[in-house]
């Protein structure tokens, strides 16, 4: 969910905009398998020593949910079965990181063994990539390397705008020709009637479901979609339900600015540790001066993108924060690039395995409409830049691929909550990436919704995150389907846990390339 700009686009915009929008949908789709009349789990072992009872399969599932006599694509599922005799067992329960594209097979071995152990053992853990992604087929792969940098500077002041435009442009038509039969049926709705397929072929009546980020909107439309169908719901760092994906990057502009000041705050009370001073506005022109530097004299493939990249990072995850103010602090005093290049490496250097940006796009750019206008994106880019100088043009152009998307935009669907069970919300008050109005119009979207609030939160994807406050929550509604009293729009507020203590990080070995099946992806490691 992110933003891009520059000066004097408009003709190559619109050239490249014929090409893609006019032409490249043309052309009759690859040959499919034989359709499937009833969604159907053929469960294996998925081999993995950690979780032997793991058992994974592929669901073949028509492309088109409307024509499910045409061609077919198939989503990666696995389930770690429940062990707790049959009449305390509380069917399956669907997971989802959020992305959209993150792998969420993990999710399966990981979620239960954060639990308590009664809790674990009463459910079907079900994990899933979705259509178009990571183990699912066709696993997209428009342009694997997009991310490889050092890339052109996001800002439009050092003159990559028309570059950035011809970067973006180009990778719209590598995802076109490679996937123009595949691109109109990437939608949040395609996924929920996905996820629905999942529930018939598990023969369930209804479904449990965890979701973070936009795993909030894949289960937030379901319930929309399918409410005879849903039993406990868990909403986790909530996308608001009506806001369109611009409007929502705008959101989080604004909000990653006042993240990064609150790190350059917490790193200005550190001086003893880090020895970059006391004022936090000197921290932060040290943080501009550091990136200005690499874009000069990048290290190795990490200029100022790229460092970027890595700062974000900690708006995600406040527990991040020491690693970084090391990295600023050893670049800043004695030029040492070591936790730099740790740090980059560990949250954010492009992973050939991971494709989920080219899914990121397929649903941002079909869900609601973008404006197709550079000129516009110009104006008001640099509007919310005068605000926001940190994150806005980085978040822009992740975004600018939904200039040119070859798909035309739908509207997100209408949330009312008719009809639901108790379902359980979660939101930080500061969290940069989906912003704290996000839940509250959640809460008020869904009558039957309780919100918990983690007040003075700053990090993303809040629980299993060390709050026993919200954990305890979130354990009593999955034992019992228990839910904080009424009270209101919020009906439970839990403080957050202290900042961490500012230490020093030594470099360590960059996160390995990680398991589909029992091991934590690094979006969600400190």
């Amino acid at each position: 969910m992110r933003f891009p700009s520059k000066r004097r686009a408009g003709a190559a915009i619109a050239a490249c905009g014929a090409v893609l929008t006019a032409t490249a949908l043309a052309g009759p789709p690859p040959a499919g398998a034989a359709p499937v009349k009833k969604p159907v789990l053929d469960w294996k072992s998925c081999g993995d020593p950690d979780y032997p009872t793991l058992q994974c399969a592929m669901l073949e599932v028509p492309l088109d949910h409307a024509h499910p006599d045409g061609r077919t694509v198939k989503i990666a599922v696995n389930r770690l079965p429940a062990t707790a005799p049959k009449e305390k067992q509380q069917g399956p329960i669907l997971l989802n990181p959020g992305g959209p594209g993150i792998s969420g097979l993990w999710m399966a071995s990981w979620i239960p063994s954060q639990l308590p152990p009664d809790v674990a053992a009463a459910y079907d853990w079900i994990g899933f990539d979705l259509r178009g992604s990571q183990g699912s087929e066709p696993h997209m792969a428009c342009d694997p390397n997009y991310f490889v940098g050092p890339r052109p500077d996001f800002q439009p002041s050092q003159g990559t705008t028309n570059t950035w435009l011809k970067k973006t442009a180009g990778y719209v038509k590598s995802c076109t020709e490679k996937y123009s039969w595949l691109l109109p049926h990437l939608s949040t709705v395609d996924h929920v009637q996905d996820m629905e397929s999942i529930r018939q072929a598990l023969g369930a009546k209804k479904i449990n479901f965890f979701g973070w980020s936009y795993g909030t909107t894949l289960g937030s439309t379901y319930t929309q979609l399918y409410p005879n169908r849903v039993r406990r719901f868990v909403l986790d760092s909530i996308v608001g339900p009506s806001i369109s994906w611009y409007d929502h990057n705008v959101q989080q502009d604004l909000q990653h600015e006042k993240r990064f000041k609150a790190f350059t705050e917490w790193v200005a009370k550190a001086d003893n540790v880090y020895h970059l001073g006391t004022d936090a506005d000197d921290i932060e022109a040290k943080w501009y001066a550091m990136r200005a530097k690499l874009r000069a004299n990048p290290v190795g493939t990490i200029g100022p993108d790229e460092f970027d990249d890595t700062q974000v990072a900690g708006g995600y995850n406040i527990l991040r924060w020491p690693r970084l103010a090391t990295v600023l602090s050893a670049y800043t005093n004695s030029g040492d690039t070591a936790p730099l290049v740790t740090a980059y490496n560990r949250y954010a250097a492009p992973d050939p395995s991971d494709d989920s940006f080219d899914l990121y796009n397929s649903v941002m750019c079909s869900d609601s409409k973008w404006p197709r206008n550079f000129r516009y994106w110009q104006k008001d880019q640099a509007k919310v830049n005068e605000k926001a100088p940190f994150y806005t043009y980085n978040n822009m152009w992740f975004n600018a691929p939904c200039l040119y998307w070859p798909v035309k935009a739908g509207h997100r669907t209408k949330i009312t909550g008719k009809g639901l069970p108790p379902v359980l919300l979660f939101q930080a008050t500061d969290d940069p990436a989906t912003p704290y109005e996000g839940g509250l119009d959640m809460a008020r979207a869904m009558p039957s919704a309780s919100l918990v609030v983690e007040r003075g939160g700053g990090s993303h994807a809040i629980t299993f995150s060390g709050n026993q406050c919200l954990d305890d929550l979130l354990v009593d509604y999955l034992r019992d389907g228990k839910v904080p009293a009424n009270r209101g729009l919020i009906d439970r507020t839990c403080e957050k846990n202290p900042d961490p203590d500012p230490v020093w990080v030594a470099p360590a070995p960059a996160i390995k390339a990680t398991s589909v099946t029992g091991n934590v992806p690094r979006q969600f490691r400190t």
